[in-house]
């Protein structure tokens, strides 16, 4: 669908529950939250999912959208859910439309908006919103200033483009408050935060000559920081400081003893064909898998991945 068929297809529906993906970041939280209010504006009754993973750094600013207890939603809209194993949680009902920009989207909606040349959702909400409504309001533009800010991770990564700048340029003329954003999500972090991430550096492998870095994060390690969830945001970036890295790849352990993997890699490298020998995907250099052993385990059997796929 183009913007303007999206935008028909949204204004004849009501009681829209609006959907992240698992472990949601920035992207997933703001793009929806920022769609669940224009869709206010309209006169629609809409809802944010609610979300176990959303971290206290991004509830301030969505908790106004969250779903009430028991309430029935008309229709299911996903937003930034690349496959339908990143959902949340089990849903009744498909799911009537997907707005999403990885290139690995596996298709599972009865409709689709989705621009796998943007460097994030907030991107293609941005044009949603001017599409379903005319205008953008100071708190949507705030909503996807944090999507397009923490996707592009503050406009570091290889993903951020020109028209990545032009929309974080016209999100300011909106009235995106900025420095609010980027102090709390780049610039400050908790004491728990600083633990991990030197238990992290001081654990670091390093393979290829330090063109493969891997960092580990066991459960032991965010115990013995006092660490939550809310002090796991962008930990996949931190392996990739080492300057020999071209690739680099964060393993976390889970409750339940599995791993969830992160992979950056510089151009040229594939990460989603990486992640898609574990069943995963995402970006050509970013993307993530799940697979069901201990960290060291799946580190064994990514470097013979690696092997495989990378000369």
């Amino acid at each position: 669908m183009n913007y303007r068929e999206c935008a028909r297809l949204l204004r004849e529906q009501d009681r829209i529950l609006l959907i992240t993906h698992r472990d949601p970041d920035g992207d997933t939280a703001g793009s929806a939250a920022a769609l669940c209010s224009a869709l206010r504006r309209l006169g629609k009754e809409a809802w944010l999912c609610r979300n176990p993973g959303y971290t206290r750094k991004m509830l301030p600013y969505i908790e106004g959208f969250l779903a009430p207890e028991g309430c029935a939603p008309g229709c299911l809209v996903s937003v930034d859910v690349a496959t339908e194993r990143m959902l949340p949680l089990p849903l009744t009902g498909e799911i009537l439309l997907c707005v999403d920009h990885h290139p690995t989207n596996s298709h599972y909606a009865a409709n689709e908006l989705i621009r796998d040349e943007k460097s994030s959702c907030g991107e293609i909400v941005l044009e949603l919103v001017k599409a379903l409504c005319g205008s953008v309001t100071e708190e949507e533009a705030t909503l996807l200033y944090i999507a397009v800010t923490t996707d592009t991770g503050c406009f570091q990564y290889a993903n951020t483009g020109a028209p990545t700048l032009a929309a974080a340029s016209e999100l300011l003329r909106l009235g995106a408050r900025q420095h609010e954003v980027s102090l709390a999500f780049f610039r400050k972090v908790s004491a728990a935060r600083l633990q991990l991430e030197g238990m992290i550096y001081s654990h670091m492998s390093f393979h290829r000559d330090g063109k493969v870095v891997f960092a580990i994060v066991t459960q032991e390690m965010i115990r013995a920081s006092g660490a939550t969830k809310d002090d796991f945001d962008d930990l996949a970036s931190l392996a990739g400081r080492a300057e020999s890295s071209v690739l680099n790849i964060t393993i976390r352990e889970q409750e339940d003893g599995s791993s969830r993997v992160s992979v950056r890699s510089n151009p040229g490298i594939s990460s989603s064909a990486i992640c898609a020998a574990f069943g995963g995907g995402g970006h050509e250099m970013a993307a993530g898998c799940n697979i069901a052993c201990p960290p060291e385990k799946a580190r064994d059997m990514l470097l013979d991945v690696i092997e495989e796929l990378v000369p």
